[in-house]
């Protein structure tokens, strides 16, 4: 995928860079620009005005993404948020009949046993109880058996949160390229 990348990048780059770009050149620029991860745009040159443009654009009422059919990418996806660490699973904040709308989960949630053995407990809580650590984990201790609670904790934000996904044609997969767009 890597030289297939090189190839397409190679093809268009030179095309998109002359002259003034119609719309699917500057779609082409935008994609080849944010689908480069080593370096990023934001340290290739020749990247900054087809990107610092398109910032600009997204303000602006009605903007709609540059496309680059010749690319074979549309509009790309975001995701505010990172995967949870390893045995925690996205949550949300509120409970499901709070919601208004669906959002993407902002916490990551667990269930943990503290108890050895299935007879014991900590006492009889009659109901909820709640507590934070220092970490920032609240753990949420439910009905009369305290072994068994709860914990959430923020969901952590990417860095990246745009990507595109590039089809190889060679394989028929699709590659994912994560960017930003802050400056």
């Amino acid at each position: 995928m890597k030289y297939i990348f090189l190839f397409v990048f190679s093809v268009l780059f030179p095309h998109c860079m002359a002259g003034t770009a119609k719309a699917g050149e500057w779609g082409c620029e935008v994609l080849l620009c944010a689908a480069s991860a080593n370096p990023s745009w934001h340290s290739v040159e020749s990247c900054h005005p087809p990107m610092e443009k398109l910032i600009s654009a997204m303000k602006s009422p009605g903007f709609s993404w540059p496309t680059c059919p010749e690319g074979g990418a549309g509009e790309p996806g975001y995701e505010k948020y990172a995967e949870c660490p390893p045995g925690w699973n996205p949550a949300n904040a509120r409970a499901p009949q709070d919601r208004i709308r669906p959002q993407e989960p902002s916490q990551c949630a667990r269930t943990v046993k503290r108890c050895k053995s299935r007879y014991s407990h900590f006492g009889n809580l009659g109901g909820r109880r709640r507590e934070t650590t220092k970490d920032g984990v609240t753990r949420i201790f439910s009905g009369n058996n305290s072994c068994i609670y709860r914990e959430y904790k923020r969901r952590p934000l990417r860095t990246d949160p745009y990507y595109f996904d590039i089809r190889d044609d060679a394989t028929g997969e699709h590659d994912r390229y994560w960017f930003s767009l802050q400056p």
